[in-house]
């Protein structure tokens, strides 16, 4: 009982410089947001679809059309005050499918960005720790899948296990471990080798330890940059294979198959109905990429921007 004060002292002040080290960081995080232009653009737009889709689904007749249902309206009416973006062949208000289209993307991509994270990140720990024979042969199956064109491989397991919102996640997240996997183990290789490392062995930390605790958070700054690049592309991913008709079943809102389905009355002068949906596809992927290349001017002092 007689070092319990000392015990609360010591506590007390780890909680103190815990604060103060996340105070500090908050301080750090602004200063560098303020002078990241890229980064805070890709960030409004990011955010603005997420805000857009969530009320769109919430609320699916927000502007007083339903996105499936069909309705006394002109067929293939171009864009108007009634309608801002026109109507498709089946008298639906195209601006209302804009809005509930981004909710496949956004699943998708997120959770298969998410799937292939966890898998891949792990996966690179242990090979790149680990290193010899569990290391070639982890990196050689990689380097196989890596092989496959990444729509390619993405069709064939839609393909295998059928169409809908669980085989894409299933399709864009194995289409990307190799990718983590890569970075993660890399990472790892350089880690392994500093001398901090080698210390934790000598005092009797077990390989897991170690890898959790040291390799893989100082491999999370290579692991975010390369996370929103990924996510941009695979938001272009899940718009091919909706496009190719492995998307959600009609007549669900999907930007792509709304392309697909599009193309056919392009000729006959209705541009709106795959202008618009192009429009998100490009647009989010753009503000993903953007905030792809701010997370990397951050933590990689090389490239970071005096002014943007």
């Amino acid at each position: 009982m007689s070092d319990t004060p000392e015990r609360d002292e010591i506590r007390r002040s780890f909680l103190t410089s815990g604060v103060l080290g996340l105070i500090r960081a908050i301080g750090r995080g602004r200063i560098a947001l303020h002078r990241q232009t890229v980064l805070k653009v890709g960030l409004v737009i990011v955010i603005a679809f997420l805000l857009m889709t969530a009320v769109a689904n919430i609320w699916p007749s927000l502007n007083g059309y339903s996105p499936t249902l069909y309705r006394d309206a002109p067929r293939l009416e171009g864009p108007s005050p009634s309608h801002w973006m026109g109507t498709d062949q089946l008298q639906r208000d195209v601006f209302s499918r804009i809005l509930g289209g981004g909710y496949a993307s956004l699943i998708v991509a997120f959770a298969g960005l998410a799937l292939s994270m966890i898998s891949g990140s792990v996966l690179g720990w242990i090979s790149g720790y680990s290193g010899g024979w569990l290391d070639r042969i982890l990196s050689l199956v990689m380097d196989a899948v890596y092989a496959f064109p990444s729509l390619i491989l993405a069709i064939l397991m839609v393909a295998m296990f059928g169409a809908g919102i669980g085989p894409m996640i299933w399709a864009v997240g194995v289409v990307y471990i190799p990718t983590y996997f890569r970075v993660a183990r890399a990472e790892s290789m350089q880690v392994r080798e500093t001398t901090y490392i080698e210390a934790i062995k000598a005092v009797g930390a077990s390989r897991t330890r170690i890898v959790l605790r040291h390799v893989a958070p100082n491999t999370v700054n290579a692991i975010m940059a390369v996370s929103s690049f990924n996510l941009a592309d695979a938001i272009l991913t899940v718009a091919a294979l909706s496009f190719l008709g492995f998307g959600l079943p009609p007549p669900a809102p999907d930007w792509g198959f709304d392309i697909q389905n599009g193309q056919k009355y392009l000729q006959s002068g209705s541009w709106w109905l795959i202008t618009f949906p192009g429009l998100m596809i490009i647009t989010l992927s753009l503000g993903f990429g953007l905030i792809g290349e701010g997370i990397s001017d951050l933590v990689n002092p090389k490239r970071r921007r005096k002014h943007v």
